[in-house]
């Protein structure tokens, strides 16, 4: 696939590192060059010093032969604007990165694709969804959701006394006499790899669970964690992804949201009738005890600081909070953070990023995934009449090694995938796959 990228700050450098080993023909615009020369010296992509809103950048990327064109930008103008010309010039599909939620309402949206502009990305409204599935289920540091909820991917770290610790992936799937979850996948020291049958559960894994909404209980209960209904949660932060946090949950929940601006507590108040907006340093552990600190249910982190947002967490947590949330940008901290303790981390551009690689797979792909505890990915797939993983059952079909089926939703019912199952037109089918696998799924779906 020829794929033009315009702009590669963040988000651009997260996308174009994604695509990087899939074989994909990739140019890059960018007006500047010292970051233009960074991408094109670590990975193989063309790169063009140019305005992406200008007609011979266009053209000299060859956006008109070009299979996707992805506007990434920092101004949300650039990004509308360099959409449409790219698919006046003959770009197949183009996909524009937004900061405003004007843009999603079904009317402003219609605009932008008559206009030319094939799909909207908004990195803080996706994280801010990401949050609120996060909230609500205790031992999980990510969930992902599938078919309006008809199948979830739990990612979940064992504690000391998970009752799943020394048993093997069999003897866990024998409990139930109803198979209504799957561990698809283990980190461990890592490395992320797909489990056999007889693979031991160890204290710190961290296991990629595939659940029907039958099966959410009990994945809870055999992760040694208790899990909560919240009630009282606190936002530190009155970023953009703060604000539509907590405008999504304050009618769900009591909300205090803490920010060091007085000006801008005096702008939050208004944006969120239903919060509680404080002004005052979140770091400061005298007022967050002032605030109840030690009844607080959710702890959640999204100022623009990642180390901030990381040593809040991990004092709410001393302090007694029972799961924390933290927004860090940095990849490289990501790591870091988990091994601290940090109960959930969020990334924007690697969220972001993920929404626009659905766009790059050449099958039905309604949703996809990368999952920041591991080097891995989630896809669901619509299986396309004739394609490949109908002809025969699972076991059968000498499916990818490197990939396994979680799970099915056929006729608005879910369940679990076995090697007995046999895959039908239409299914959608949620896949967990390492990177190396990602091409020969393709030829399944197809």
């Amino acid at each position: 696939m020829k794929i033009v990228i315009g702009g590669c700050g963040a988000l651009g450098a997260q996308l174009i590192k994604m695509l990087n080993n899939e074989g994909h023909d990739i140019v890059v615009i960018e007006t500047d060059q010292t970051a233009l020369e960074t991408v094109t010296a670590n990975y193989d992509v063309l790169g063009i010093i140019g305005s992406i809103t200008s007609f011979s950048s266009l053209n000299e990327a060859g956006v008109k032969d070009a299979d996707l064109f992805v506007a990434v930008a920092r101004e949300l103008e650039t990004n509308i604007t360099a959409c449409i010309l790219a698919k006046r010039l003959g770009a197949e599909k183009t996909v524009a990165r937004i900061d405003s939620s004007e843009y999603l309402q079904p009317t402003n949206r219609a605009h932008c694709i008559g206009l030319g502009v094939d799909a909207l990305v908004y990195p803080q409204m996706l994280a801010a969804r990401e949050i609120v599935n996060l909230i609500s289920q205790t031992g999980t540091s990510e969930v992902f959701n599938f078919s309006n909820g008809m199948l979830s991917l739990y990612v979940i770290k064992l504690i000391e006394n998970a009752p799943v610790i020394g048993k093997t992936l069999r003897e866990v799937s024998q409990i139930e006499n109803e198979l209504n979850y799957r561990a698809v996948a283990i980190s461990r020291h890592g490395r992320t790899f797909i489990p056999k049958s007889d693979e031991i559960f160890h204290k710190d894994d961290v296991v990629f669970v595939i659940s029907t909404p039958k099966g959410i209980q009990k994945i809870t209960q055999y992760s040694g964690q208790q899990n909560i209904i919240p009630e009282n949660i606190m936002i530190l932060g009155g970023s953009r992804l703060g604000i539509r946090t907590a405008s999504t949950l304050e009618n769900q929940a009591n909300i205090k949201l803490i920010e060091i601006d007085k000006p801008k507590c005096f702008e939050l108040s208004e944006l969120l009738p239903e919060t509680l907006v404080l002004n005052g340093d979140g770091r400061d552990t005298e007022l967050l005890r002032q605030e109840g600190i030690e009844k607080t249910d959710v702890f959640i982190a999204v100022t623009g600081n990642s180390e901030t947002n990381i040593l809040t967490c991990l004092q709410a947590k001393k302090m007694g909070v029972r799961k924390t949330i933290a927004a860090v940008e940095s990849i490289d901290y990501i790591p870091l953070a988990e091994n601290l303790g940090i109960d959930a981390i969020i990334n924007k551009k690697i969220i972001a990023a993920s929404y626009i690689l659905r766009f790059t797979i050449n099958a039905d792909v309604t949703s996809f995934m990368c999952l920041l505890a591991s080097d891995a990915e989630v896809f669901e797939f619509i299986v396309r009449p004739g394609a490949k993983i109908t002809k025969g059952k699972l076991k059968e079909i000498n499916f990818p090694k490197e990939a396994t089926i979680g799970g099915v939703v056929r006729n608005k019912t879910s369940f679990i995938a076995t090697g007995d199952t046999h895959i039908k037109a239409n299914d959608h089918v949620v896949v967990f796959t390492l990177p190396n696998a990602v091409g020969k799924l393709e030829e399944f779906f197809n």
